[in-house]
């Protein structure tokens, strides 16, 4: 079964942009607040889709919330969790904008013309899909997510130009512009399950046949997971990133990581690495230490998934 849940004003206008939330036991109400207090000149609605977190009181927050904004929001609850890449199918078919704004429930606009400097982008009529990229709060007090924070830093957090002259390997879901008919036609696989890569498939997917730009118009990250997460996520994702690889092996044989995974995987003993790895991600050990561990950590878990 399907819940709709709608505030007074949904429906009353035609949307330039859809912009399209999917989340899991996330609470959204930051990033739609700020979403309804951006500077924007055309209008815009929002769409979240609860991807089965069977919380009632998460649902009513969000309705009480959404019953007294100015703009355009519907909230779409599923039954049962369906996964990442279909809950994103569910948001694009409730979309009736012709073009759409992934964003995650974590993130936040960087600024006040977030929006508006994606519908500039978009009346230029230069592209098919426009990512934004994303940054990470600087240094906190939240110790538990000191490491998401570094590797974001390094691995996700680049400059434009790094991010144009790799195209599609930078593009992720969380700060997504692009056309319906582009997601109409090449829809998220629903074959990755759990946590990863689903994103990542599909720019390489589609980034063929459409057109892929890289602009500055960042989100803010301020989901960040503690070690313990990260090592979970990480070794349980072997088997997307192999659906990932044996999609796309041309790209694939161009990263650090799959030449790193099949190095592993030739590697006599290479598991029993893997305690000390995970005492060094968790240790106080300088933060280049702990990465290198945690990308030697993940690393290690693929080897043993690709065949």
């Amino acid at each position: 079964m399907t819940d709709y849940f709608t505030n007074p004003v949904f429906g009353k206008t035609s949307p330039s942009l859809s912009v399209l939330i999917p989340f899991f036991k996330d609470d959204a109400s930051g990033l739609i607040s700020d979403l309804a207090a951006q500077n924007c000149s055309k209008p815009f609605e929002v769409i979240l889709v609860d991807d089965g977190s069977k919380q009632d009181d998460l649902t009513k927050r969000l309705q009480t919330l959404m019953a007294d904004l100015p703009v355009e929001v519907c909230l779409v609850t599923l039954a049962e969790n369906e996964g990442r890449a279909s809950a994103r199918n569910h948001l694009q078919q409730s979309a009736r904008s012709d073009w759409l704004l992934f964003l995650d429930a974590d993130m936040r606009p960087a600024d006040s013309n977030f929006l508006e400097s994606y519908l500039e982008e978009i009346s230029r009529n230069e592209a098919d899909i426009i990512f934004g990229g994303f940054n990470v709060e600087g240094q906190s007090q939240d110790k538990d997510g000191a490491l998401h924070r570094a590797l974001s830093a390094v691995s996700d957090c680049l400059p434009l130009p790094q991010r144009q002259a790799a195209g599609p390997q930078y593009v992720a879901s969380s700060n997504l512009c692009l056309r319906k008919a582009v997601i109409e036609k090449n829809p998220f696989d629903k074959g990755f399950i759990g946590w990863g890569w689903e994103d990542s498939e599909w720019a390489a997917r589609v980034s063929k046949k459409y057109k892929l730009i890289h602009i500055d118009n960042p989100a803010l990250h301020l989901g960040l997971e503690s070690a313990d997460t990260l090592l979970q996520r990480f070794r349980t994702s072997g088997a997307n990133y192999v659906r990932f690889t044996e999609k796309h092996p041309e790209l694939a044989k161009t990263l650090t990581l799959y030449r790193l995974s099949k190095a592993l995987k030739k590697t006599p003993g290479q598991k029993l690495g893997r305690p000390l790895l995970k005492w060094i991600v968790k240790s106080k050990a300088p933060m280049r230490a702990r990465l290198m561990a945690l990308k030697l950590w993940r690393a290690s878990w693929y080897a043993d998934a690709i065949k």
